[in-house]
């Protein structure tokens, strides 16, 4: 992997993380556009895995004040009952609650969706049909609730949205938000509750698969890796803010086109044998 591939790689994943169109789906296209057969499967494994941790860090940044309120009120209230604690404590309960589906999911179904699932074929039918499914429910739902309506239904239900990731082209932050929006929740509640939700998930996977593959990175790919990981962090962070402030007033319709347009690209490309 050449220093500009890694950088490229490191961009689309800061740049797809935390739209709702996979970041996963759009990395593992641009890996097999650039033909990165040089590297070794725990090598990309590794590389990939730190460029995720590079966005999620970045999330962290940008909500830090609100993840500092979360963790003081969930240390201090967070074992009395439920209706004595503040809503920052029920939120940081609901983050917990709604990350077991994917937790539980991923452990029990880990060989599979690391060798049988990941494949172009299935990367590009998820983006169609779950960017149909993010159209609909974006056209659909009702857009009146706000995070503090949340309760332990709704944060479990956008735990299992956010599961559907598991299978490569869904999203993250895509299955996460269409369970909101069919709930009821606003854009912005959908999207600033799927980007929380998603950060004990992605920093525990990601640093597992770090730690157990870092070490097959040579200093040459470490070193790629590293300012892959700085673009990600930097190209991530900007996306958060620009798409909180966008979906004040926008839709997730172009996400869904998007989708659709890439998906059907990635199935003709494939049927012609180009991938």
């Amino acid at each position: 992997m050449s220093l500009f591939e890694a950088l490229v790689l490191g961009l689309i994943q800061g740049l797809t993380e935390f739209l709702p169109i996979s970041s996963s789906a759009h990395v593992q296209i641009a890996q097999e556009l650039m033909g990165l057969s040089s590297l070794s499967k725990p090598q990309l494994t590794a590389f990939i895995a730190t460029i995720q941790i590079g966005t999620e860090l970045a999330v962290v940044l940008y909500f830090a004040k609100t993840i500092w309120e979360i963790l003081s009120s969930w240390f201090r209230e967070g074992f009395r009952s439920w209706k004595n604690q503040g809503s920052q404590s029920r939120l940081g309960w609901l983050i917990i609650i709604g990350t077991l589906p994917i937790a539980v999911l991923g452990i029990a179904f880990q060989s599979q969706i690391e060798q049988d699932v990941r494949q172009l074929w299935i990367i590009a039918i998820t983006l169609i049909v779950f960017g149909i499914f993010l159209g609909l429910a974006d056209r659909y739902g009702k857009k009146t609730k706000t995070i503090s309506e949340l309760n332990i239904k709704s944060g479990l239900a956008f735990g299992f949205g956010q599961a559907m990731a598991l299978v490569p082209g869904v999203s993250r932050s895509g299955g996460s938000i269409t369970f909101g929006l069919l709930m009821g929740f606003t854009r912005e509640a959908a999207a600033r509750y799927s980007f929380l939700l998603a950060i004990p998930a992605v920093l525990a996977a990601g640093g597992y698969q770090f730690l157990k593959s870092y070490g097959d990175l040579p200093p040459d790919l470490l070193f790629a890796t590293s300012l892959a990981t700085v673009v990600s962090f930097v190209s991530g962070y900007a996306v958060i803010a620009w798409l909180l402030k966008y979906l004040e007033r926008g839709s997730y319709m172009p996400f869904v086109l998007w989708r659709i347009f890439v998906g059907t690209a990635l199935l003709v490309l494939l049927s012609l044998g180009v991938v």
